[in-house]
């Protein structure tokens, strides 16, 4: 866990226990759902904001949720954080505090952990954004394969084959990935890493790496 992911202040770091491997935890979502208190909304919702399921999502303190935006339960978004206009929450989505999810941003199944950003026009399924990372504008985390395959990860030299058919990214924290990249399903991005725009990237990327170039 620690290639990816500062967990110790992270408020749902439960979803991690017992995991062999980090993405793992997208297993802990539901069961993660039925344990937790959900209903309490902590900060103002404007009239034109759709909430599907109300009773089953929770939203923290001081948090903006802008007009237009989209959110279906079960939905957990922490304190401090930007739903802004446009953002289509599609249900099991869990964030930290401090986290952005912009305008034309569509997230499912998905882990945000403290100060993660999916600013302007994302699409984040079934995946892990760590603490303090950044998604440029545009840019793809794909979970599905062409040919509805499991999907298979590249981690620390295995070749693993998963029991998703639905997985896309792991980034770990303090990444910044540019704009109008595409992460092919089971991606897995360590700690620091920079990317450049434009770039297909698949496989393990080992921690503090620079990507100029597509991988693929």
């Amino acid at each position: 866990m620690e290639s990816f992911f500062y967990l110790e202040k992270f408020a749902h770091s439960r979803l991690f226990d017992n995991c062999q491997y980090p993405w793992m935890a997208l297993l802990n979502i539901e069961k993660y759902f039925k344990s937790f208190p959900l209903g309490k909304i902590e900060s103002p919702i404007p009239s034109d904001v759709t909430l599907i399921n109300k009773d089953l999502i929770s939203i923290g303190k001081s948090t903006l949720i802008e007009s237009g935006t989209y959110i279906v339960g079960p939905c957990i978004i922490g304190d401090n954080c930007q739903i802004r206009q446009g953002a289509y929450l599609r249900g099991e989505v869990i964030t930290g505090n401090q986290c952005v999810i912009g305008h034309g941003t569509e997230i499912k199944k998905s882990i945000l952990l403290d100060r993660a950003c999916a600013s302007h026009f994302n699409y984040v399924g079934d995946s892990i954004l760590g603490n303090d990372i950044n998604l440029g504008a545009g840019l793809i985390c794909a979970n599905l394969r062409l040919d509805h395959k499991n999907i298979t990860v590249f981690f620390k030299g295995e070749k693993l084959l998963t029991s998703f058919k639905k997985l896309g990214a792991l980034i770990g924290d303090g990444s910044q990935l540019g704009c109008n990249c595409v992460l092919n399903p089971g991606t897995l991005i360590g700690k620091n890493v920079f990317c450049l725009p434009l770039l297909k990237i698949s496989g393990y990327i080992l921690p503090n790496s620079i990507i100029k170039y597509s991988i693929e």
